[in-house]
């Protein structure tokens, strides 16, 4: 037997769902909870509204409470998880026999939220790679470290890409460099001219004096000789990162953020900075016309 309509408030259907979902899914205290505040909040607006019948509530009154969330400056996913929730709701009062109609859609009509990649300033940039310069390290690895932050933002890698780097894979005649990406794809991408002065006195100077250097075909190699570990190399961009007082929030892929950006800033083709960063889906890039507004 389903529950009749009449002669029982909202409050109380509630109260049974509550019920309902903490015995039959098994649900935490902590997601009960949440579930708590956010029909709390549909009723709030329901009361806001003048709505005092379930059955009064439709796909108009749906899509206004969405609009009353966005308005409050609730965050996309914190609608998305309400929507969700009013959504399982709905579907058991439809199936105690509460309601024969269902008026929240099937499908969230939120999208999800997509977080922008953090990009830094032409000026930024500079500031990082020219950090290691203030630093007290030995001079060798000093230049090692401007080599290594010039090419990470000079060719768009990713720090996996950098660590994997063999002497071999540099090219200065055709200024490229061979990368071996995701899924092991093969690929080239580009090597500025300043990427390309740092790398070639790294190599022919600087690597050459550093302990083992003949043992290894690593392009950076550790000060003890080995290639350079992928958490080296991201300690080192974080050190450097606040070095020049750009914060805790610098990471190896925020140069890969910010060199896609600058190319498209400057009138680069979607699909040549795909090619570039080795994106398999232009999906993936697109994401950088909407940080630069293009």
């Amino acid at each position: 037997m389903g529950y009749e309509p009449t002669g029982k408030d909202m409050n109380s259907y509630i109260e049974d769902y509550l019920e309902h979902i903490a015995g039959y899914r098994g649900l935490s205290d902590a997601t009960v909870k949440t579930y708590v505040q956010d029909l709390g909040t549909f009723m709030n607006f329901l009361e806001m509204m003048e709505v005092g019948d379930l059955r009064n509530v439709n796909r108009r009154t749906v899509r206004g409470f969405l609009a009353f969330l966005a308005d409050k400056n609730y965050q996309r996913s914190s609608i998305s998880r309400k929507l969700s929730v009013l959504r399982g709701f709905y579907r058991w009062l439809v199936t105690e026999g509460v309601l024969s109609v269902d008026p929240v859609p099937r499908r969230s009509t939120m999208k999800k939220e997509v977080k922008l990649p953090r990009f830094l300033t032409n000026d930024e940039v500079v500031r990082l790679i020219d950090s290691p310069k203030l630093g007290t390290y030995p001079e060798i690895l000093r230049n090692r470290d401007v080599s290594l932050l010039e090419l990470l933002y000079a060719s768009g890698l990713r720090v996996s890409e950098v660590h994997g780097l063999n002497i071999g894979d540099v090219d200065f005649d055709s200024k490229t460099v061979k990368v071996i990406g995701k899924g092991d794809k093969e690929r080239l991408t580009l090597l500025g001219l300043a990427a390309k002065s740092t790398l070639q006195r790294y190599i022919n100077v600087d690597r050459l004096k550093i302990k083992d250097f003949d043992k290894s075909d690593s392009l950076f190699l550790s000060k003890q000789g080995s290639r350079l570990s992928i958490r080296s190399i991201q300690n080192l961009v974080k050190k450097y990162a606040r070095l020049a007082g750009l914060g805790n929030e610098v990471h190896t892929h925020t140069l890969r953020h910010s060199f896609a950006t600058h190319l498209i800033n400057g009138g680069a083709d979607l699909r040549v900075v795909q090619d570039l960063l080795g994106h398999s889906s232009p999906s993936t890039t697109q994401i950088y016309t909407h940080v630069t507004g293009v």
